[in-house]
């Protein structure tokens, strides 16, 4: 019986299109002049510190770290530093209006009626932990912070590893079995599989109710196919 639902963001809750479209090239825009700005400040200072230990270079101007981001950004790599400071500039953007975040309509339905019915709602994202709450708190269905239980992001390993969701239920206090999982990336409900969770893969190129399987993980067009089997 699921105690838990764990919840991807991009393509599963939200469409991805916001993320690759708005959110990244809001930061992009804005990394260099944040770095330059705030260069002192604690916050930027302990993010290009963990910037430091990811790379090879010293990094010792803003300048420099900035090349360092941006590269990471066209690599596309998920680099925790990477996405610590793109939380911090989103920040800025979700609470002076200029962002508001995609939901799909089913999603923020399922998730009301999961919180109704007493599951526990996590999200495990490759964006940071602040970048997941600023999500959720700013989003076109107003704030739905309340809703949910807890955040996990890569410090709590890589999404394509199962020893990454097994260590999620283990923060959780629930068996993996216990743990219903929702991505749209056949690498993580590959690996959430693999450590015992219940699977279901969004594939949001589908018709809503769509229902089918991809050898033994089960393909869902909406969460409004399973909400009420996700008991």
């Amino acid at each position: 019986m699921t105690q838990a639902v764990l919840l991807d963001i991009e393509g599963t809750i939200g469409d991805i299109a916001f993320v690759r479209e708005v959110l990244f090239p809001f930061a992009r825009a804005r990394i260099a002049d944040v770095l330059k700005a705030r260069w002192s400040d604690p916050e930027i200072a302990q993010t290009v510190q963990a910037a430091r230990l990811s790379s090879t270079g010293e990094l010792p101007t803003p300048a420099e770290a900035a090349r360092q981001f941006l590269s990471w950004m066209d690599e596309d790599r998920k680099v925790t530093p990477l996405k610590t400071l793109q939380g911090i500039i989103w920040r800025e953007g979700y609470r002076g209006g200029e962002l508001k975040a995609h939901l799909y309509a089913d999603a923020v339905e399922a998730v009301r009626a999961w919180h109704k019915r007493g599951l526990r709602l996590y999200i495990y994202s490759s964006g940071s932990i602040e970048a997941q709450k600023l999500y959720v708190a700013h989003s076109v269905a107003g704030d739905l912070t309340a809703l949910f239980d807890g955040f996990f992001d890569t410090t709590s390993g890589a999404k394509g590893e199962p020893s990454s969701y097994a260590k999620i239920a283990a923060a959780i206090g629930v068996r993996t079995d216990e743990i219903t999982f929702f991505s749209d990336a056949p690498a993580e409900t590959g690996a959430a599989l693999s450590a015992g969770l219940d699977v279901y893969r969004v594939d949001r190129t589908m018709p809503t109710a769509f229902e089918g399987r991809e050898a033994s993980t089960a393909v869902i067009g909406s969460l409004s196919t399973v909400v009420d089997r996700t008991r």
